[in-house]
């Protein structure tokens, strides 16, 4: 457990997910009130992997369940084994025989027979899914509840009894209730707008585009091996490629994937042919490529700051090559 929200700061930061403080007030009150968490914000910001790192710094089971178009009850609490039913009725047929020898009536037989259907409906016969799974845990768990906005409204209702009491009725088994409550994380993408009822069940947390500092303080953090130079230059165009109209603005993984691709490429500093040669790395429609194509040489074109500081560093490494040249002669 989390004794406060610098230690959620710094577990995280250990496990290579920087975050701000409001991201570690929301999950260290999550965690002491025990409420679910809804994470929303464009993709690729984090929101998944938010709760990735929160199970491994709380050494909890982390059990997912993705949401889809036309998710519904069974998929995502419990279906029944019929096969292994119909395996048991076989199996057990002699004794169904026995049961019903000397019922007088067809009701009477039926009645016996009914007397028995604890047997075959029962909790040995529920396969369970994600939900079922974390409300029956025995040991710590997180819950996420990936991309719920992508799932229908009438699953999205019914997520409610589970995040309201953290039980579930199955008409033949009965209300299973949870004697450990797990943490929940549910995440967004925005497709749709959450109901406010799933809303008032929840924490909410709205996770954006890092800024420029933040950025690389992440890719500091994730691709250390880049280096402070290709990584500032990296994260000064991702910054200014958000600010273009683009269908896809590229996030914080996309960052990560184009620092990788470029030190798999050997490429030491930005220049047109690198960016040109990965620009599919981190847009993934035509038309945005085609848009940071035709702005390639003001995304490239250093601050005047910056060009500032390099001459400065060049004049600086002129000013000692020459303070050694005296001194050997000297």
């Amino acid at each position: 457990m989390f004794e406060s929200v610098e230690a959620v700061q710094h577990e995280l930061a250990d496990l290579g997910y920087i975050c701000d403080t409001n991201i570690a007030t929301t999950v260290f009150l999550a965690q002491r009130l025990e409420k679910p968490v809804l994470v929303e914000g464009p993709a690729g910001v984090g929101k998944t992997e938010l709760a990735k790192v929160v199970a491994s710094a709380t050494h909890s089971e982390l059990i997912r369940l993705q949401c889809y178009e036309g998710l519904d009850e069974a998929k995502s609490l419990y279906e029944w084994e019929y096969s292994k039913q119909l395996l048991y009725t076989q199996i057990l047929k002699e004794r169904f025989s026995d049961v019903m020898s000397g019922a007088k009536t067809v009701r009477e037989a039926a009645e016996r027979v009914g007397n028995e259907d604890s047997v075959f409906f029962s909790e040995n016969f529920l396969v369970p899914r994600p939900l079922m799974n974390a409300i029956v845990a025995q040991g710590p768990t997180l819950l996420l509840i990936d991309e719920v906005d992508k799932g229908d409204p009438e699953f999205e209702a019914f997520l409610l009894e589970v995040l309201s009491d953290f039980q579930v009725t199955v008409p033949e088994v009965g209300t299973i209730r949870a004697t450990r409550r797990p943490l929940v994380f549910l995440t967004s993408n925005n497709s749709r707008e959450m109901s406010d009822a799933l809303k008032r069940r929840c924490l909410h947390l709205f996770i954006d585009f890092p800024s420029e500092a933040l950025e690389r303080e992440i890719l500091a953090a994730r691709v250390p091996e880049a280096g402070k130079k290709l990584s500032a230059e990296l994260v000064r165009i991702m910054q200014a490629l958000r600010q273009l109209d683009l269908k896809k603005a590229p996030s914080i993984s996309e960052t990560l994937d184009w620092a990788r691709a470029l030190l798999t490429l050997n490429a030491k500093e930005l220049d047109r042919a690198a960016v040109t040669q990965t620009l599919n790395v981190i847009l993934k429609y035509e038309g945005d490529v085609r848009k940071a194509e035709s702005e390639l040489d003001k995304l490239l074109a250093k601050p005047a700051e910056s060009r500032h500081s390099d001459a400065e560093s060049a004049s600086t490494s002129r000013a000692g090559g020459a303070e050694k040249d005296a001194l050997r002669r000297g």
